[in-house]
């Protein structure tokens, strides 16, 4: 209708007035009254936006309905300032630049971020003995219980079976336990536990009979080995009954593959749903597709480890160096991002012995698996 025209241009002139009348009494200085309320209104909750003005004002205040982001927590930068009565080497001795002391870590998680976090320790630890040490990541656990055996690598970080074995084989030597917060303290063991993809409809062990498995590494405790010996007690044969079995290679990737359903089930520490940052970070619904269905018995956590023969004042300063790191905010930090440790203990070379006599028992035998 032709109409229609020149009444909507008289609203729009209408409109526009009285956002201009609004303004001129904005900018006069008398406030606007506070509307009136059958009720007092309750005081303002800080995260609570306030109801939008019928009209926005031409400068609006800054608005105080966008809460601030909460502050990160600031990291604190290690402290790596040299210690007291560190020994001191000449040119071309081990721990001198020219032949640096090397520290091979296994795999058992996200590997960038265990090599980013080896080196941060490593050139911590250069700085706080005035030795050299450089970082490798083996490309399993037996390559890093091989580089010790060679003397290829002095110091390790190997997983709790991989220490059996490599004492075993080659005389390596434990002299620090790691420490994990579990179930609200900080101890220094943990456990195992398997875990399924809910679509797979796994509540029990005696469930995992026709299904895929994904294991961590041959040798790895929580992530092969315990639960073997579980399975077998429950009248399970991993290599008869499971419909097919992998090693993923770490405990991170267990945790993928099962939450994709590349494998029905699979075993890692307790719990690396919640406490691996990668997994975190890229499956934040891990929780919601991945069930955990069975726990197993307390296993004696992994640590540093050195080889046989190591010079005592090499093997002292670096476990003084480690024992620093362990107890300074900002060496924590690097520590919860390798492996997850929340500390370091010492302990005496024999600290694994009865678990590897409670193998022993359980039919794994460190030694018969060395060949």
């Amino acid at each position: 209708m032709k109409t229609g025209r020149p009444f909507r241009m008289l609203m729009l002139v209408v409109s526009s007035l009285l956002i201009l009348s609004f303004v001129l009494t904005a900018c006069g200085g008398t406030p606007a009254p506070a509307p009136t309320a059958t009720t007092a209104p309750k005081p303002a909750e800080p995260t609570k936006a306030p109801a939008a003005p019928t009209v926005a004002p031409t400068n609006p205040p800054a608005a105080p309905t966008a809460a601030a982001p909460a502050p990160t927590a600031t990291v604190p930068a290690p402290k790596c300032d040299k210690l007291p009565n560190m020994p001191t080497v000449k040119a071309g001795e081990l721990g001198s630049p020219e032949k640096p002391i090397v520290m091979t870590f296994v795999p058992s998680g996200d590997v960038p971020t265990i090599t980013k976090a080896g080196t941060q320790i490593a050139d911590c630890l250069s700085k706080l003995t005035g030795l050299t040490y450089k970082i490798e990541v083996g490309t399993s656990y037996a390559a890093s219980i091989e580089a010790m055996g060679a003397n290829k690598a002095q110091v390790g970080f190997l997983a709790t079976f991989a220490i059996l074995l490599a004492r075993e084989k080659y005389g390596v030597e434990p002299v620090l336990v790691s420490l994990r917060t579990y179930k609200g303290k900080l101890e220094n063991f943990y456990q195992g536990q398997f875990i399924a993809n809910k679509k797979a409809n796994i509540k029990t062990l005696a469930d995992l009979k026709g299904k895929t498995f994904c294991f961590v590494d041959a040798t790895s405790t929580s992530g092969s080995i315990i639960p073997q010996i579980v399975m077998k007690a429950n009248g399970i044969n991993p290599e008869k009954d499971l419909k097919a079995t992998q090693n993923a290679g770490s405990h991170d990737n267990v945790a993928i593959a099962v939450y994709k359903g590349d494998c029905d089930a699979g075993a890692t520490f307790v719990d690396v749903r919640t406490d691996s940052e990668p997994i975190k970070k890229n499956y934040p619904d891990i929780l919601d597709k991945v069930d955990q269905f069975y726990v197993t018995d307390k296993i004696p956590n992994d640590g540093m480890q050195v080889v046989k023969d190591f010079d005592p004042k090499l093997k002292q300063a670096t476990v003084d160096g480690m024992l620093f790191i362990a107890n300074d905010p900002g060496g924590k930090a690097m520590l919860k991002s390798l492996y997850s440790y929340g500390g370091l203990e010492k302990i005496p070379p024999t600290f694994y012995d009865d678990f590897r006599d409670l193998l022993k028992k359980a039919g794994v035998d460190a030694a018969s698996m060395i060949k």
